[in-house]
């Protein structure tokens, strides 16, 4: 089974911000259509993107659909864009859509970014949450409190690995909290060959390409490796050209550069994806542990009697059972006998 946990999507019209409000949330319009060529671009992505994971009828992909929200999820402006797209793709057999969504953190997202009982109902339609903080308190954030099991967790915690520098320190009892608690640290490998990533990711200013993102991103990958100790890592594709994908043993080759052994660049890109699916689906359970009971009620058995048969020439089966002494017992009432 093969996982691409980030397939960027942008639908047309989706995000707009004006240039007198470069700081403010951007307004995402009501309409969420996507056009025909937008559509046949991500089937044309869809099916390289097949091809070069080897999908046969006796293997299975896992896709998931990311949309990028900045700052925090509005409740006036947020639309769900992944629902509308889903329709209009038509059916793969052997292939999984799964639906994510990422909310980029900054500083205005200190306050508070959108993950709240009240905005249950626009999150609970996406199978994945993620959160790609860009300072040290959002990371805070996300490491120790929002990676607790409860409806609203975030399994995946993205990186802007290819800014010239990390906005924040990777500090062990942040990484080993988030780890424990079940989150995943995300490395996208589209910026390891300076392809083009999330059009959104380069909106919002976190992310960079070409020959300094790519130098940007083997330098950040590295410390990521370095201070998860090669656990809790998945590798994901983010990628937005149809020229960057690549295979699973690329990508796992391209791990074992980074310091990974080849078990655990193995579990980054197939293991690790795969746990992260399941517990994704126990978010929408109560605490994210206990799923909804079923009482089995096992059906009475039925004890048939023994028959009879009954007929000329034919003997007759009794109920009644007659035991017969053991030669044990029979030897011992000989010797009671031979005594008296």
């Amino acid at each position: 089974m093969h996982f691409d946990l980030n397939f960027p999507v942008t639908a047309s019209g989706s995000t707009s911000q004006p240039k007198k409000n470069k700081n403010k949330q951007p307004q995402q319009s009501s309409s969420t259509a996507f056009t025909p060529a937008q559509i046949k671009g991500i089937e044309a992505r869809l099916d390289l993107l097949e091809h070069c994971l080897f999908i046969s009828r006796y293997d299975t992909l896992s896709l998931r659909f990311n949309q990028s929200v900045n700052k925090k999820i509005d409740p006036k402006t947020h639309v769900n864009i992944l629902d509308e797209l889903l329709k209009q793709l038509r059916a793969r057999p052997g292939t999984v859509f799964l639906k994510r969504l990422t909310i980029v953190l900054d500083n205005d997202s200190e306050k508070g970014f959108g993950l709240a009982n009240a905005n249950a109902s626009l999150v609970e339609p996406y199978d994945v949450i993620a959160l790609l903080p860009t300072t040290s308190a959002t990371f805070s954030l996300a490491c120790l409190t929002h990676s607790l099991p409860s409806p609203l967790t975030a399994h995946i915690i993205a990186l802007p690995l290819t800014l010239p520098r990390l906005p924040f320190q990777l500090k062990h009892t942040l990484v080993r909290t988030a780890i424990k608690n079940g989150a995943v640290f995300e490395i996208n490998y589209a910026g390891a060959i300076g392809g083009e990533s999330d059009a959104s990711l380069s909106t919002f200013g976190v992310s960079d390409t070409g020959v300094s993102g790519k130098r940007n991103w083997w330098a950040a990958a590295r410390e990521v490796v370095r201070v998860a100790k090669g656990k809790g890592i998945v590798v994901s594709g983010g990628v937005a050209s149809e020229a960057d994908y690549r295979g699973p043993k690329d990508i796992a080759n391209l791990l074992t550069l980074l310091g990974l052994a080849q078990n655990l660049a193995h579990d980054a890109s197939v293991a690790a994806p795969k746990s992260l699916i399941l517990r994704a689906q126990a978010r929408k359970t109560y605490r994210a542990v206990l799923s909804e009971p079923r009482l089995m009620i096992p059906e009475a058995t039925q004890v048939v009697p023994p028959t009879q048969q009954t007929g000329g020439g034919e003997n007759m089966r009794h109920n009644s059972i007659i035991s017969e002494p053991s030669p044990d017992a029979a030897s011992t009432n000989g010797r009671q006998e031979a005594g008296l």
